[in-house]
């Protein structure tokens, strides 16, 4: 099936937090009703500054803060903002993402996440193609200088290695049967942001055109940045890898993901 592009990093820009872009806008709501509420039925109270003027300068401040980042983030992107930060709350979430690093190369910036304890990681191949060494920052253990120690461009997967102990990681899963409609997760930086969770659910398997391997679809908002985000399962374990999106002619626009065994397949052959 042709059609398909990879979801490949975004060019550095100035960062925004999830937390301070949803602040930013819902600030202006929280305290006006935080005033409602502290004001007793039908208390006459003196007169003061009008609400209407409130509203007209909160409605303002909104309208700006969107179209400033609407110049930046489409409509739908600034929806999975929401849903990350719903997800976030759940406990496991929050330790998944502590293994989910951005990975830096010049100017440009996607996805990893550590498979190992003592500094193994695992990224899409486009991600870090033409570099030998990137910088990865994970969330709470730091920045560190990576080596890229193997390089699978069939299936566009990349290995590299940072000097590291006691690093948190994810587990991968060994056997995966992919199910239609089953639900999944996934971790990445998308459009300059990190560590966004999301979630979708899996189509099917696919063969493209110039693939020798089939991959599998995804129902999920995929952006630029996603590439080499880890996806999961509901047990926690991951199941692929976010490389692509591809508008198909029956599902519209999907995410792509490349099967984890595609990976255990390629650490048996030879370097």
């Amino acid at each position: 099936m042709d059609g398909w592009k990879e979801s490949n990093p975004s060019p550095a820009d100035e960062e925004l937090d999830e937390e301070e872009l949803i602040e930013l806008v819902l600030e202006a709501q929280r305290e006006a009703l935080s005033d409602a509420a502290k004001e007793k039925p039908n208390q006459k109270s003196k007169p003061r500054f009008p609400k209407w003027i409130f509203w007209l300068i909160s409605i303002f401040m909104i309208f700006n803060t969107f179209s400033f980042s609407l110049q930046i983030y489409p409509i739908p992107a600034i929806e999975f903002l929401k849903t990350s930060a719903k997800l976030s709350a759940d406990k496991d979430i929050q330790l998944y993402k502590k293994s989910v690093v951005t990975i830096t190369t010049g100017d440009s910036k996607g996805t990893g996440f550590s498979v190992s304890n003592d500094g193994t990681l695992l990224t899409n191949y486009h991600v870090i193609e033409g570099h030998t060494r990137v910088t990865v920052a994970f969330p709470d253990a730091g920045r560190f200088t990576a080596k890229v120690v193997r390089t699978f461009p069939s299936i566009d997967l990349a290995v590299l290695k940072i000097n590291g102990t006691n690093l948190p990681y994810l587990d991968l899963a060994k056997h995966v049967p992919f199910v239609k409609d089953e639900p999944i997760h996934f971790i990445g930086n998308p459009l300059n942001f990190h560590g966004i969770a999301n979630e979708g659910t899996i189509i099917d398997t696919i063969k493209l055109s110039d693939w020798e391997e089939e991959v599998v679809m995804m129902k999920a908002p995929v952006y630029r940045g996603n590439s080499g985000s880890p996806v999961f399962n509901e047990d926690g374990m991951v199941i692929g890898v976010v490389f692509a999106t591809l508008d198909h002619e029956v599902y519209g626009n999907v995410g792509l993901l490349i099967p984890i065994h595609l990976y255990y397949e390629a650490l048996k052959n030879p370097i």
